[in-house]
């Protein structure tokens, strides 16, 4: 379990389960996969209409929404978002690193119908980013990676309420309420668990109440797909809900199972598309935003955001980035890969030919990305090195 924990093998995994589903999709099985991937599961009873591949997307990646929302709700109480001082500078940077790839993607596609797809190129996969971090920054300060985390938080946060807001059409607020209940429920359980409440004091089973978890969490996925909400957003509420130590020791359970099978599994579907026979020219203009958007547009908009509003952070807090290091952090920033492949897919659900196109443009797009941010980040580590860096535990920086 501990290698299933490793930064460097969840971003290693990711790329190894999608570069097996692009070719497998390209080679003589793949029209029989990618059919078995549209194949439907229902569970008409319960008025459940999913393939195998939104069984994947719409209900196993909402495990892996609960782990980002459960860091996200540590870092708002006890981390680099805990304040407006620390949470200032992430935040500014992380607007840049919306609105520029948003932009990029617009000024490819304004006036066509795939100008929908804009928010593809905003987000950033936290797994992946730290994982080409750990790989290739041993001296990097940590610093550098609590920042690039709390980005990357703040970055899925907008992505989520993105997902919330324009990818919602008919929505049943009955089944939404449905869904808040089930949420207040789970989150009023897991104090039931805190680490000093009277019932874990009394030495009392503790496998009942984590079986209960268990349904309610099934109930909110439920009422929120549903309601015409996105389901994954379950996942994201039931983090935030959750008290803080009992939900942490759950991210904890389930991170291997994210890393190691629910994020590659996801990966290997979505990577499942045949490159389109066309050539260049008559690809849509959505690929090519996506393509720019991702690298360039999260390089210009993090750098640029994060040093503009380093020069009013410095003023509260005394320090800021340097240019350098903002760069590092914005190569870093354009691996898109989980979240953008999310939001293709739900962006481009209408139009089979541009979701696949999208597909190949956040895979190359992100694999632009992490192969600059591997020269990038070597290159800054080593500069780390020679100017006395010492390394810390994980390889991190100390000062």
């Amino acid at each position: 379990m501990h290698l299933l924990r490793s930064e460097r093998a969840a971003a290693m995994f990711l790329l190894a389960a999608a570069a097996l589903g692009l070719a497998l999709a390209n080679s003589p099985v793949g029209p029989a996969l990618i059919a078995a991937k549209s194949a439907h599961l229902d569970v008409p009873w319960l008025g459940l209409d999913l393939s195998a591949g939104h069984w994947i997307s719409d209900g196993l990646l909402a495990i892996f929404f609960f782990i980002v929302a459960v860091e996200l709700k540590r870092e708002l109480v006890i981390g680099e978002l805990n304040s407006l001082d620390t949470a200032l500078l992430p935040a500014i940077a992380a607007a840049g690193g919306v609105a520029v790839p948003a932009l990029v993607f617009v000024a490819f596609t304004a006036g066509t119908p795939t100008a929908n797809g804009w928010p593809i190129p905003t987000a950033t996969d936290i797994a992946f980013a730290l994982g080409v971090l750990a790989v290739f920054g041993t001296w990097i300060p940590t610093r550098v990676r609590i920042f690039l985390l709390a980005l990357a938080v703040l970055d899925d946060l907008v992505a989520i309420l993105i997902i919330a807001f324009f990818f919602t059409t008919e929505v049943e607020f009955a089944m939404i309420g449905l869904a808040a209940i089930a949420v207040t429920v789970f989150g009023a359980v897991t104090r039931v668990l805190k680490p000093r409440s009277p019932y874990v004091l009394a030495r009392r089973p503790q496998w009942p109440i984590v079986a209960l978890l268990w349904v309610l969490a099934a109930l909110a996925w439920y009422f929120t797909y549903r309601s015409g909400v996105h389901a994954t957003i379950a996942g994201v509420a039931l983090g935030l809900a959750a008290s803080r130590r009992p939900g942490g020791r759950a991210a904890h359970g389930l991170e291997p199972w994210s890393n190691g099978v629910v994020l590659p599994l996801f990966a290997l579907s979505a990577a499942l598309v045949a490159v389109p026979q066309v050539r260049p020219s008559e690809l849509d203009p959505a690929f090519w935003g996506i393509l720019v958007g991702l690298p360039v547009g999260k390089l210009i908009g993090i750098t640029l955001a994060g040093w503009l509003g380093g020069l009013v952070a410095a003023r509260r807090t005394g320090h800021r980035l340097t240019i350098a290091d903002l760069a590092t952090i914005g190569t870093l920033g354009g691996i898109g890969f989980t979240v953008s492949l999310l939001m293709n897919e739900l962006a481009f659900a209408a139009d089979r030919d541009v979701a696949a196109e999208g597909i190949i443009a956040v895979l190359l797009g992100s694999g632009v990305a992490i192969v600059a941010s591997g020269f990038v980040v070597s290159a800054r580590s080593r500069w780390y090195r020679r100017h006395g860096g010492r390394r810390g535990s994980g390889g991190a920086l100390s000062h």
